[in-house]
């Protein structure tokens, strides 16, 4: 089956001429700052699907080592309205190229997650580059992770915990995975050898799953998706490049895991969704780790949708509002579902 379709769904098509009309530079000519303004001007001003309870606070940060802290890690729960007992928890980060978005830019897709899911959903408001660049972001990521593992309680959980996340925020959840993974088994032969027994600074999380939306997991920029779509499909070369520079900052990370979890060991990972694109510069390498991590022996499931564009799970309602972004959540609750147990 093809990868991407001939010519994008009409939806889409309609979206792509809307975007083309406002004349809007690349978004790296308005600088971080101006470039978060002109995104947020897309977020949804309506607090819908309604959801049981949304709470915004904090968790502790990142600890490096034991006696050193980041600071908090903002974050917003949304727990399901039907839901009469605790509920498996999912830790979402948002994309943007590590760059932009924020809790208010997925609050529509997090909704509509835990409401279609009938789960907890914690959405992390990392922090972002340049201002703090790579590895900060992960940092927060794994903070909110290991949190949420060690108190399901204050998030109305049951102790099962799946990490999800969209392009930037697909990356952050193949990388906590990973990051995790090795801790644990960094405990575990420490143990055996008597040598370095201290205990972890941070409680390690139990991770059930990964859903992994067009995830950004490679360095190289060279797949035939690249230069297939690196223009004129919304996210263009111009400000991936500039996205990379500000996280990255220098090519010294490109073999780094947590930088680019396709460079990884995927060995012992939790099972995992990847969802990918057909008009999507990243389509390739997120089809790239699908196969990595079955090759890993890893239980793994992967959905192309051959029409649509890169961030289209976030086109959920007005002014951006496709039909196949409300099918492909769908397809992917109902995968939480299953991985879960859960059966409404």
């Amino acid at each position: 089956m093809a990868l991407r379709a001939d010519e994008p769904h009409p939806e889409v098509e309609l979206v792509l001429e809307q975007l083309a009309a406002l004349n809007a530079l690349p978004l790296n000519q308005y600088g971080p700052r101006g470039a978060r303004d002109l995104f947020s001007q897309f977020n949804a001003d309506e607090d819908e699907p309604e959801v049981g309870r949304v709470h915004d606070f904090t968790v502790p940060g990142y600890q490096p080592q034991e006696g050193e802290q980041r600071d908090p890690v903002p974050v917003r729960h949304y727990r399901p309205g039907e839901a009469n007992e605790d509920r498996p928890t999912v830790v979402y980060y948002h994309g943007g190229g590590f760059v932009i978005g924020s809790l208010d830019s997925h609050d529509v897709t997090c909704r509509h997650i835990c409401n279609r899911a009938q789960v907890n959903v914690v959405s992390v408001d990392y922090r972002l580059a340049p201002e703090d660049p790579f590895p900060a972001a992960i940092e927060d990521a794994y903070a909110a992770a290991s949190y949420v593992h060690e108190h399901p309680e204050e998030v109305d959980g049951n102790g099962q915990l799946a990490v999800m996340g969209d392009s930037a925020g697909g990356n952050l959840s193949a990388a906590v995975c990973q990051m995790a993974r090795d801790r644990r088994e960094d405990a575990a032969a420490a143990g055996e050898t008597g040598e370095g027994t201290r205990e972890p600074a941070m409680p390690i999380p139990d991770i059930d799953r990964q859903v992994l939306l067009y995830p950004a997991v490679d360095a190289r920029q060279d797949r035939p998706s690249w230069e297939q779509n690196k223009e004129g499909y919304f996210l263009v070369e111009e400000d991936m490049l500039w996205f990379f520079g500000c996280y990255y900052g220098s090519d010294v990370h490109q073999k780094n895991p947590y930088a680019f979890p396709l460079e990884g060991d995927l060995h012992d990972l939790p099972p995992g969704t990847v969802v990918t694109a057909g008009f999507d510069p990243l389509r390739d390498e997120g089809i790239a780790y699908a196969e990595k991590l079955g090759q890993a022996g890893v239980d793994v499931e992967h959905r192309n949708y051959d029409d649509v564009i890169h961030g289209f799970l976030t086109m959920l309602t007005e002014p951006v509002e496709l039909e196949r972004a409300h099918e492909a959540i769908g397809d992917i609750c109902e995968n939480l579902q299953r991985g879960f147990g859960i059966y409404e």
